[in-house]
C-alpha cells in the first residue's frame, strides 16, 4: 500500500502557483517560459503518480492495460521532471544557447531511452510489468534515479563553471534546489511506498520561484509595470534573436522636480504615468528604470507606431497629472532606439539607453532623439574600453608615463609629468581621453590615481632621479579624488610606502577642483602639511577666477594648450599680462602644448619659466625616460 497522504497537499500548493503565475505580467523571455513548463511537468507527475500508485493497489478494479499505461505515463513524466528542471538551470544561468545543435541533442539521449523504455515496459518489462497479482519492478527499474542523478549532476557542474555569471544569491539558491532534489531521490530509493518526492520537488520549486520568479523582483509595486531588472533580462533576451525598438521618455529634470514636489507625490506621479502607459499601449510593453525614466519596447510595429504614440505621449504631459493627492505639472524628451538586428551586448543596449535619456532630461533639451546601429557600435567601444579599464586597475596594470617638462633658457630637463595610460587586450595603448571620463563616472579614477602615484614613488625610490635633471614629478589629482575627506592620509599612505620625500611630488589640480572654495582650502592646506606641492593645471581651459587663485597656495600655473595655440596664431596682449600678473602673485608659469622652436620662443619672450609638449618629447614608458635620461 502506497501512503498518498504527502502527494495531495503538494498538488494543492502547486495549484497555487499556477495560479499566482497567470494572475500578474511576466516578462516573456525563456526563463519564465521554461519555469511555466516545469509548473505543468511538475503538476502532471503528481497528478500520474497519484493515479498509477492508486492502481497498483486497487489493480483487481481495473484491466492490465490501464494499470500500465498509467504507470508508463508516470515513468515518462518523472523522467521528464528531472529533465525540466536541467532545463531551468540552463536559463537561470543563461547559457542554454549554447546547449544547442549537437550539444542540445546530447542532453536530451538519455531522457529519450529513458522514456523508450517507460513506453515499452508493459512489453518488454524492463522498468516495470503488471501481472495477475499486480506492479512488479523490472530488472532497470532504478535506471529513473540515474538519470535523475545525471541531470542534477550537470547541473551543478553548469553551476559551478559558470558561477561568476549569476549573482551569488541565486547560485546558491539553485545549488539548494538541487540538493533537495536529490535528497528526494534519496527518500524515493529507500521509501518508495510513501509519495514523498513530491514534496521534495515542491520544495524545490518554491525555491526557484522566490529566487526567480516572485513578482517583486520584476515589477514596480503599484503601477506593475516591469522594472530595470526586467527590461535588462529582456533585451538579453531578444538581442540579435528578432528585431525589436525602444521608445523611452524621461522627466526633465527629475531629481530636482522630486525636491519641489516630495517624494509622496512623485511615487503618486510615477504611478500614474506607468497605468496610464500600461494601459493605453497594450500591446507594448511597458518598463520603469527609476529617475523618472520609462521604456516601451516592442517589435517592428512599434517603428510603424512610433510617431502615432510619441505625440499621444506628448499631449499628455500637456496636461497635468492629477490624483487624490497630487496634482504634477511634468515634461519630458523621448529617445527613439532601433538596434538593428545584429546581437548587440545588452549592456552596450542599456548604457546607450541610460545615457542618451540622462542627456535629453534636462530642460531645454532636444525634445525627440532617434539612435541606431552607428551610436551603438559607438556606445560598444566605450563598453570594450570601459572592461580593459576595469581589468587594468584590478591587475594593478595602470602605467605612468612621463613627459619632460623643461627649463624655458636653456631647455634642460627639470621636471616631469606622469600621465596614466592602460592597454587593451592585445597590448595596445587606449588613448586617455577614452578611459579617463569613464574612470571619473564611474568612480574608479581614485583607484586609477592611487595606482599612478604609486608607480611614480617607486619609480623615485628605485631610480637617481637628480641624475636625469629630475627636482620633481607632477602627478595628476581629478576633481573627484579632491574631494575625498582622507584625500591626504592616501597619499601619505603611498608615498610613505616607499620612502620617499613627499616634497618630489607635486600635484596637478585643475579648476574644475576650485568650486569649492572651503573645500579647497581644507584639503590643499591638509596636504601641503604633509610636505607635498600643488601646481594648478590647464588655466584657461575652464571657468578662470584669479582672485580665487590669488587665495590658494599654487607654485605654479601651468597655462592650458588652447591658450598658447590661439597666442600663437594670434598674438595680442592678453597672455603676456595674465603670465606678468601670475608672476607678480609669485607663481611660475608652465606654458604647455609646445611643438615647435618658435613656440618654445614666444613662450620665453612673455615670461613663461617652464616648456612642455611633443617639441621637446612625448610621453614615455618609466623604462623609455631611464634609457634616454639616465
Amino acid at each position: 500500500m502506497y501512503d498518498l497522504s504527502y502527494a495531495i497537499p503538494s498538488l494543492l500548493l502547486l495549484s497555487l502557483f499556477v495560479g499566482y503565475f497567470f494572475l500578474l505580467p511576466r516578462v516573456p523571455n525563456r526563463m519564465n517560459h521554461t519555469f511555466f513548463m516545469l509548473l505543468l511537468v511538475e503538476v502532471s507527475t503528481i497528478v500520474l503518480n497519484l493515479i498509477s500508485s492508486w492502481a497498483d493497489m486497487y489493480y483487481m478494479d481495473y484491466s492490465k492495460e490501464i494499470v500500465a499505461i498509467s504507470n508508463a505515463l508516470f515513468f515518462c513524466m518523472f523522467y521528464l521532471r528531472g529533465y525540466v528542471f536541467f532545463l531551468f538551470t540552463l536559463s537561470a544561468v543563461k547559457v542554454e544557447e549554447y546547449y544547442t545543435g549537437a550539444l542540445g541533442f546530447l542532453k536530451r539521449i538519455p531522457l529519450q531511452l529513458c522514456m523508450l523504455l517507460a513506453i515499452t515496459s508493459p512489453w518488454t518489462h524492463y522498468i516495470f510489468w503488471i501481472g495477475d497479482d499486480g506492479y512488479h519492478s523490472g530488472p532497470y527499474y532504478k535506471v529513473l534515479y540515474l538519470e535523475f542523478w545525471m541531470y542534477i549532476l550537470l547541473s551543478v557542474l553548469i553551476i559551478l563553471i559558470n558561477k561568476n555569471m549569476i549573482q551569488r544569491r541565486e547560485k546558491i539558491s539553485l545549488l539548494w534546489c538541487n540538493a533537495i532534489l536529490f535528497l528526494g531521490t534519496l527518500f524515493r530509493l529507500f521509501l518508495p511506498q510513501i509519495l514523498m518526492m513530491n514534496t521534495f520537488c515542491v520544495l524545490a520549486v518554491t525555491i526557484l520561484y522566490l529566487s526567480f520568479q516572485n513578482p517583486d523582483l520584476y515589477l514596480e509595486r503599484r503601477s506593475k509595470v516591469f522594472n530595470s531588472r526586467a527590461l535588462r533580462d529582456y533585451i538579453e533576451e531578444v538581442n540579435g534573436k528578432r528585431p525589436y525598438r525602444i521608445l523611452s521618455l524621461v522627466i526633465h529634470n527629475y531629481r530636482d522636480i522630486r525636491d519641489i514636489y516630495g517624494a509622496r507625490q512623485m511615487n503618486e506621479g510615477i504611478d500614474m504615468i506607468g497605468s496610464y502607459l500600461r494601459e493605453t499601449f497594450p500591446k507594448v510593453m511597458v518598463f520603469y528604470f527609476s529617475n523618472g525614466r520609462f521604456a516601451l519596447i516592442a517589435g517592428e510595429e512599434l517603428e510603424l507606431e512610433n510617431e502615432k504614440i510619441r505625440h499621444t505621449i506628448e499631449e499628455r504631459f500637456d496636461s497635468p497629472w492629477i490624483s487624490d493627492n497630487a496634482e504634477l505639472y511634468l515634461d519630458v524628451s523621448m529617445v527613439y532606439i532601433y538596434p538593428g538586428n545584429k546581437a548587440q551586448s545588452a549592456d552596450v543596449v542599456f548604457n546607450v539607453l541610460t545615457e542618451s535619456l540622462s542627456q535629453v532630461s534636462r530642460a531645454g533639451s532636444e525634445s525627440f532623439v532617434t539612435l541606431g546601429e552607428k551610436e551603438i557600435r559607438d556606445s560598444e567601444k566605450g563598453t570594450v574600453v570601459k572592461r580593459n579599464l576595469e581589468a587594468a586597475i584590478d591587475n594593478d596594470l595602470v602605467e605612468a608615463f612621463l613627459q619632460p617638462i623643461v627649463e624655458v633658457k636653456t631647455h634642460k630637463i627639470v621636471g616631469a609629468e606622469a600621465l596614466a595610460r592602460i592597454r587593451d587586450s592585445e597590448g595596445k595603448l587606449i588613448p586617455p581621453g577614452l578611459f579617463i571620463p569613464i574612470a571619473e563616472r564611474n568612480g574608479s579614477i581614485n583607484q586609477l590615481g592611487e595606482q599612478v602615484l604609486d608607480k611614480v614613488c617607486k619609480f623615485i625610490a628605485e631610480n637617481d632621479i637628480k641624475k636625469m635633471g629630475l627636482n620633481w614629478i607632477n602627478v595628476n589629482l581629478s576633481p573627484i579624488q579632491f574631494m575625498r575627506q582622507d584625500l591626504n592620509q592616501r597619499l601619505t599612505s603611498i608615498v610613505s610606502a616607499q620612502g620617499i620625500n613627499s616634497s618630489y611630488i607635486h600635484l596637478e589640480v585643475t579648476e574644475e577642483s576650485m568650486v569649492d572654495d572651503y573645500l579647497l582650502l581644507k584639503q590643499i592646506k591638509s596636504i601641503q602639511e604633509s610636505g607635498f606641492y600643488f601646481v594648478l593645471d590647464d588655466y584657461g581651459s575652464g571657468y578662470s577666477n584669479l582672485a580665487r587663485l590669488r587665495r590658494c597656495p599654487f607654485i605654479n600655473v601651468k597655462i592650458d594648450m588652447s591658450l598658447v595655440w590661439e597666442y600663437v596664431k594670434c598674438p595680442d596682449e592678453m597672455l603676456p599680462n595674465m603670465v606678468s600678473t601670475f608672476k607678480n602673485l609669485g607663481f611660475s608659469i608652465t606654458a604647455e602644448g609646445i611643438e615647435d622652436e618658435g613656440m618654445a620662443k614666444m613662450m620665453a619672450d612673455i615670461g613663461c619659466d617652464y616648456l612642455q609638449g611633443y617639441y621637446f618629447d612625448k610621453a614615455l614608458t618609466m623604462d623609455e625616460f631611464i634609457a634616454k635620461y639616465s
